[in-house]
């Protein structure tokens, strides 16, 4: 069986390609969590005469429709507020007193520290980041006006240096070890050969005793340690791969070891990533031209303002709606009710969409899984078996990324079969777009609760879908998806005109005389 033409395509056309902008706009982008959670993009732009998109494995938030979705936020603020007020003068119980500190002292409010990725990132590690980017910005500045040609060379030295004085002379060889390694395998030009053995130099950091054996090469302890050790090294592994597996494309020759150190130690993108493909990278890195577009230096501060904006927002909500904390207390949980609870595990997904635009992590691991795994194994996306083998070995390769754990089976299990879902209802010939949508609104709820797997516990998981579709069977769970359905409504609404605005149909051309059929007296002439 067939898919509809242009399904896969537009599937993998949802990624928004990552690139190398100037310095200071790599240093912007740079700032990026190792740990994000991987997440399913549910927006879509398509006409109403075309199918739906099935969402791409990790989520692109550049036309994510959570802005729209006001209306679920207003289920249960009342409710949530509430019982954050609270907590907030509770913080003595013994569930709170790890994941509630002090916060804007002033306004009397607590903050809710339970996310360790963006407590990490604007306390503990922000003036090491933004230390050692504003040193990766001078010495690039200075290398573009002395020598543009080998620019990309002194960025990979100084990512090396960085590297070095960072994590020692240890870490450093092991990672040089994995580097040579992969580019010994990326010689023989074998895709399969490159796959079986980068994932195996990944598994050696997820599986004992191979991991606590690599660790020793770190030697002394402080408190990044952990993070930059699995960072620097499995986002290594990514990007070796990428190299080998565009070396297996090279027709004439092979890319130099020097290629792919250069790539390799490029400092913004070294430790928590984003991963950027060796193609791209290659073709920006050694692109003598270095004019700044029309109006880049304007797009650079409209972006930077909007992500500070996004960070006082979110700063907001950790400090009024303690939405991060509340799930740890599974006693206080109990007593919410259906839509409160409902609230609760939507404004976690609405965080992480959040969160997840401001750190710009997912839209690298978004462009390789489809680049070298979902596109390569679906090939032209028109039949349906290869899909669905695509999207599963996608999730292998996701769960392998992720630690294998039961969390992350779970996770890996509602993520694939949430996308396949939308895949199977795409099949139809006649589907409308009011139909899209309850699937849609069925398709919405797998991805919050996935997604509370990721942020919070198994628990909080098995007591909302318990409460959801068990207990509050049949009144909740229909008010629930019936509210959930017109929010998507709303959503595919607002995209299909926009589509609309950005590609009109075109105007109808009337015949000309000669295309006219003749009439029937004039054939009788004849």
């Amino acid at each position: 069986m067939d898919l509809p033409p242009g399904l896969g395509s537009r599937r993998s056309a949802a990624l928004t390609s990552l690139s190398i902008p100037h310095e200071t706009g790599a240093a912007i982008r740079a700032l990026g969590p190792m740990g994000s959670s991987l997440m399913a993009s549910v927006s879509g732009r398509y006409k109403e005469s075309h199918r739906p998109r099935v969402p791409c494995v990790c989520l692109v938030l550049e036309n994510s429709p959570w802005g729209s979705r006001q209306p679920f936020l207003s289920w249960s603020s009342t409710s949530i507020q509430r019982f954050s007020t609270c907590l907030c003068y509770n913080v003595n119980r013994k569930v709170f007193k790890k994941s509630v500190k002090p916060g804007w002292h002033y306004f009397g409010r607590k903050m809710d520290v339970a996310d360790f990725e963006w407590v990490m990132w604007f306390t503990t590690f922000r003036n090491h980041i933004l230390f050692a980017l504003a040193g990766h910005v001078i010495f690039a500045k200075v290398c573009s006006l002395i020598s543009p040609r080998h620019r990309s060379l002194v960025y990979g030295l100084y990512g090396g240096l960085t590297v070095l004085v960072s994590m020692g002379g240890g870490f450093l060889a092991l990672v040089l070890s994995h580097c040579f390694i992969l580019y010994s395998v990326a010689l023989v030009k074998r895709k399969w050969i490159v796959f079986v053995a980068g994932l195996a130099s990944l598994a050696t950091f997820k599986m004992e005793p191979f991991n606590t054996w690599q660790e020793g090469f770190v030697t002394g302890y402080f408190d990044l340690q952990d993070i930059l050790f699995y960072g620097g090294s499995c986002f290594t592994i990514m990007r070796c791969m990428s190299f080998a597996l565009e070396n297996c494309e090279k027709k004439d020759g092979n890319y130099s070891f020097a290629d792919l150190l250069k790539y390799n130690f490029y400092l913004p993108f070294f430790y928590f990533g984003p991963i950027q493909t060796f193609d791209q990278y290659h073709v920006q890195a050694n692109n003598p031209n270095l004019t700044r577009k029309q109006r880049e230096m304007w797009n650079i501060t409209t972006r930077a303002l909007l992500h500070l904006g996004a960070i006082l927002m979110v700063d907001v909500f950790f400090h009024y709606l303690y939405i991060l904390t509340i799930p740890n207390d599974m006693k206080l949980v109990k007593q919410l009710s259906d839509w409160s609870l409902a609230g609760l595990a939507y404004s976690n997904l609405v965080y992480d969409w959040v969160k997840a635009a401001v750190m710009h992590f997912d839209r690298g691991i978004n462009d390789w899984l489809c680049k070298y795994v979902y596109d390569y194994i679906g090939g032209s996306h028109t039949n349906v078996f290869k899909e669905l083998v695509a999207t599963i070995c996608t999730f292998v390769v996701t769960t392998l990324w992720l630690g294998p754990c039961e969390l992350v089976y779970i996770w890996s299990f509602f993520n694939c079969f949430g996308l396949n879902l939308e895949l199977w209802y795409a099949i139809g010939e006649a589907m409308s777009r009011r139909i899209r949508a309850i699937f849609g609104a069925l398709n919405f709820w797998t991805i919050i609760l996935y997604n509370i797997l990721a942020l919070n516990s198994l628990e909080f998981a098995k007591l909302v879908g318990k409460r959801l579709i068990v207990q509050g069977f049949p009144l909740s769970t229909l008010s629930v998806l019936f509210v959930t359905y017109c929010g998507v409504q709303l959503v595919k609404e607002r995209e299909r005109k926009q589509a609309l605005l950005e590609d009109p149909e075109p105007a109808a051309v009337p015949p000309t005389p000669k295309d006219m059929p003749p009439k029937p007296e004039e054939v009788g002439k004849k």
